[in-house]
């Protein structure tokens, strides 16, 4: 008997645990510990590649490029955790409330903008997701293109820099991590784009689906706008060309980006 099944019964075995709700760290770890000492008792393979583990474990500890995941990380979950995502929401809609779909347009540059801020999609679909998806079924849009809308907007950091994903992509395959996120800029941009006229495509083609929102909802004075906007919007792309212009003005690298974009977040929030 070869040990061809454990490669995918492990893989079985972590998805499971993961949609099950238990940690995704632990999953996925105890997992692979789980399954290699299957594997070596076994005879599938020997003890001396367990061996090499705390070797590996020191390397990517030691690795300063994927330093800046951590960072990323923490930036995220503060600027989760601050209300960022509901206060952009909020203003942005009323900004495209008189639009057919505006509610939905606002889902989009939020994506936008919290990925570009954080680089984490988990915190992007999670706080849009609790906050937009009521407010749309509230007020008459379509399920499926509320749906659809939230998933795709807050799946743009894994393009948009500082992507998490883009750092750790960038140290497989040894390139330089401020290369890739020059690289991916403007496909997410243009994605961004896409993802805006396909809403503006079903408010011509199915204007019931994307309803204007309410009149007094979206009524407010103008000079209070303005002073909304100036407190909720200018603080995020602040931070966000304080962690992009260093990187791509090359002053300081994706890691020193990542520490000074976790101290901005903990000043925001």
């Amino acid at each position: 008997m070869t040990g061809s099944w454990l490669a995918p019964a492990m893989f079985a075995g972590a998805l499971l645990l993961i949609f099950s709700g238990y940690p995704v760290a632990f999953a996925l770890g105890g997992t692979a510990l789980v399954f290699a000492f299957a594997g070596v008792s076994a005879g599938f393979f020997d003890w001396h590649l367990l061996y090499a583990m705390p070797d590996r474990v020191f390397g990517v500890m030691a690795n300063y490029v994927l330093l800046a995941v951590p960072f990323f990380i923490f930036m995220g979950t503060m600027l989760e955790k601050s209300r960022l995502a509901e206060d952009l929401l909020e203003t942005i809609g009323i900004l495209f409330g008189r639009v057919r779909g505006g509610l939905a347009l606002a889902v989009v540059f939020v994506g936008m903008l919290l990925a570009a801020a954080t680089g984490v999609v988990g915190a992007s679909v999670t706080a849009m997701g609790l906050i937009s998806l009521p407010v749309m079924l509230r007020y008459g849009y379509d399920r499926r293109v509320a749906s659809g809308v939230i998933t795709a907007s807050g799946t743009l950091g894994q393009i948009i820099p500082p992507s998490v994903v883009l750092i750790v992509l960038a140290d497989q395959l040894g390139v330089s991590v401020g290369d890739l996120f020059v690289g991916a800029l403007v496909p997410g941009l243009l994605l961004t784009g896409m993802y805006a006229a396909y809403v503006l495509g079903i408010a011509v083609v199915r204007p019931a689906w994307v309803p204007v929102l309410p009149r007094e909802v979206r009524t407010i004075a103008a000079g209070a706008l303005v002073r909304r906007v100036l407190l909720v919007m200018v603080p995020p792309l602040v931070l966000i060309v304080l962690v992009l212009g260093s990187i791509f003005a090359g002053v300081a690298t994706p890691t020193e980006a990542g520490a000074l974009g976790a101290l901005g977040a903990v000043g925001l929030a």
